[in-house]
């Protein structure tokens, strides 16, 4: 059984539906590649995908670990090549409250570069994580 059905609805957009949980996620093209940009685009969801990634990987660690990275968040930038088209990077700023012990710390590197999502994607895409801790 598929995990996602994906339509074509028309003027560069389509829409995803989780099977599942029926949620659905609408693609656009992004302004400058013809499309409306009003939405993700579907490399915008592989740079979101990879954040997400890291966070819920590093939620299972820390709770097996008995810390805690609730309040975490991750700015994420995707930077396009043109020739050819595609992501020649991912940014990914992430920034966790509170006081982390060097062990901790370890674990959480770790993580960030060895979820499935980092792991399954090309190595010519360039990765760039940063960690902050505190604040």
């Amino acid at each position: 059984m598929a995990t996602i059905e994906t339509k074509y609805v028309g003027t560069l957009r389509t829409e995803m539906t989780h099977v599942k949980s029926g949620t659905v996620v609408l693609t656009d093209a992004p302004v400058d590649n013809k499309g409306k940009g009003e939405v993700f685009s579907p490399t915008d969801l592989v740079a979101a995908a990879l954040g997400s990634c890291m966070l819920s990987i590093m939620g299972i660690a820390a709770s097996e670990h008995q810390f805690s990275i609730e309040g975490t968040t991750a700015s994420i930038t995707k930077i396009m090549s043109s020739d050819p088209r595609k992501i020649a990077e991912i940014v990914v700023d992430l920034h966790f409250p509170g006081v982390y012990t060097d062990k901790q710390k370890k674990i959480i590197k770790i993580i960030s570069e060895t979820c499935p999502v980092a792991l399954s994607l090309h190595p010519d895409l360039k990765q760039t994580v940063s960690l902050t801790f505190g604040g």
